[in-house]
């Protein structure tokens, strides 16, 4: 019987994991998952206790048409109600919990703006047109900035997009124009956030662990500790994988792989080499060491053309780093304040930026509990920022040379707050920051070719997964876009019928270009 092997233990390889049960009929007892990592889950990561504080990297925000993502969360069960499936229970959870933000920009006086405007001059209504328009491989080696006059980034549509996805001006042209077609139809709500999901806990209580445990049931090996520094490939035109080399516990084994056998490469890591600080220490950045997922597509794109180059995505971490932060209490005051501040229970509220922070800070009240087991006497929420390299309005530092402590100050100075509540606040509060050398690498400036295809020309049984594989249309740092690729994976290698469904485009819809152009004419 065939095997597959799985490096890495992301959503991109849990879900290829799932796929090959359902839809190619593979025994769970022949799919071998290999983690470098203690955990499962990748970059969907959450963990802490009250007592230590929480901590999450990110949170994913969702929308209606992520429809590889909701079809394999279809066959899932909650681990809150079995008889619900996690699509189900995600669904359930945005109607009774949906987002409409009435604070998504605060200016430097800490006054809610007016955020239904976008602001936009007649040019950067032209130049936002043009965008969209320019075919993409023109855009090969652009970056956004190459496109839009200074002023379009001082607009508040910029200030939301920007925040929303993790955009900088010297990002790639290409993801950008993604990115606009790809979500047009949530120009009309932008400001209110309606049209944006959230799963009911973090993304790895509420995806992560019940898939995690769906497949331990189906009999899936999951191999904790093991690193993939190799893949042997058979002599040739064709692209076949005979061997994996991996190391554990100190010792490098060979793994030999039989006619049928499959791999899938998780290439990349938009995660590797983060770090943590605490409330009194600083997270050190650490950008020199070299992760497996980065190493091992480096090695692999050495020795075949046609397997993308690594290079363009991991070595400027400085153009891709940014600091996010997760802040535990047991004191209510924070959620009291920001919800008479904002006008929004925690939970409906959705992103609250600072649009002239000079870290350009953005923070989110999640609904209570975020960690499934998270005490009621406990309040979570998180917050990030993409400029950790300035200096700060109030503590006079670079967001990456503070402490948590430093990070939740600049913060509360920024709302319009007692100074005796401030302190309150900060004294009760535990903040652990994270600082992540290659979260937005995906988007840094590319040309077609730098990111392998899934399955590569003359492949046997080799795809690559996750983000740094290519879509053709679908945009990156989504859970849907490392689902479509495990998705896609499985179908081609496999030869199957059924392929995912074709990424939605809105822009095809006339009442969906209508009311985005509509939107841009907000005064």
């Amino acid at each position: 019987m065939a095997k597959a092997y799985l490096v890495g233990s992301g959503i991109a390889s849990l879900s290829a994991a799932a796929f090959l049960i359902r839809e190619a009929g593979f025994s769970g007892d022949d799919i071998v998952i290999l983690e470098e990592q203690d955990r499962e889950g990748g970059s969907l990561d959450a963990a802490g206790s009250p007592e230590t504080g929480y901590t999450m990297r990110g949170g994913r925000m969702f929308e209606v048409h992520f429809e590889c993502t909701y079809d394999l969360l279809s066959s899932i069960p909650s681990l809150d109600d079995p008889s619900k499936s996690v699509t189900e229970d995600t669904f359930a959870f945005h109607d009774a919990f949906a987002w409409n933000d009435h604070a998504r920009l605060v200016d430097v006086a800490g006054k809610v703006i007016d955020a239904h405007a976008m602001t936009f001059s007649e040019r950067d209504r032209l130049e936002l047109v043009t965008c969209v328009a320019t075919p993409e491989h023109k855009l090969d080696g652009k970056r956004i900035a190459d496109l839009f006059h200074p002023d379009f980034f001082s607009t508040n549509f910029w200030a939301m997009w920007c925040t929303t996805f993790a955009f900088e001006p010297w990002h790639s042209a290409i993801e950008f124009r993604r990115y606009l077609n790809r979500f047009v139809h949530l120009f009309k709500t932008f400001d209110s956030m309606s049209g944006i999901y959230r799963t009911r806990f973090n993304q790895f209580d509420s995806i992560v662990r019940p898939l995690h445990a769906w497949l331990t049931e189906q009999g899936v090996t999951l191999r904790l500790g093991t690193r993939v520094t190799d893949l042997g490939l058979a002599p040739g035109d064709r692209l076949t994988v005979e061997s994996i080399t991996v190391e554990r516990a100190g010792r490098s084994e060979r793994i030999t792989l039989e006619d049928g056998d499959l791999v899938m490469v998780t290439n990349g890591s938009m995660t590797a080499n983060s770090t943590l600080g605490s409330t009194d220490t600083v997270p050190a950045l650490d950008a020199g060491t070299r992760s497996g997922a980065w190493q091992l597509w480096e090695t692999l794109a050495a020795k075949r053309a046609g397997l993308g180059d690594p290079r363009v995505f991991d070595s400027t971490p400085n153009d891709s780093t940014w600091e996010s932060f997760t802040v535990t209490t047991k004191d209510p005051s924070f959620f009291q304040l920001m919800e008479k501040f904002s006008g929004s229970e925690a939970g409906k509220g959705g992103l609250i930026t600072f649009k002239d922070s000079g870290w350009l800070l953005t923070i989110v009240l999640n609904h209570q509990p975020h960690f499934r087991e998270q005490p009621e006497d406990t309040f979570v929420w998180w917050g990030y920022a993409l400029f950790p390299d300035k200096e700060g309005d109030f503590v006079k530092k670079k967001m990456r040379d503070c402490t948590g402590r430093e990070i939740l100050d600049e913060v509360l100075q920024h709302l319009p707050f007692e100074q005796e509540q401030r302190a309150g606040i900060r004294d009760a509060s535990i903040v652990i920051p994270a600082l992540m050398p290659y979260i937005t690498s995906q988007f840094l400036v590319r040309r077609s070719g730098d990111r392998p295809p899934v399955v590569p020309e003359n492949s046997t049984n080799l795809a690559f997964i996750g983000q740094y594989a290519e879509v053709p249309d679908d945009v990156v740092f989504t859970v849907e876009y490392s689902v479509r690729t495990a998705w896609t994976a499985v179908a081609q290698l496999l030869g199957l019928d059924r392929q995912p469904p074709a990424v939605f485009k809105g822009a095809h819809d006339p009442k969906v270009l209508v009311e985005a152009l509509q939107t841009l004419h907000r005064r």
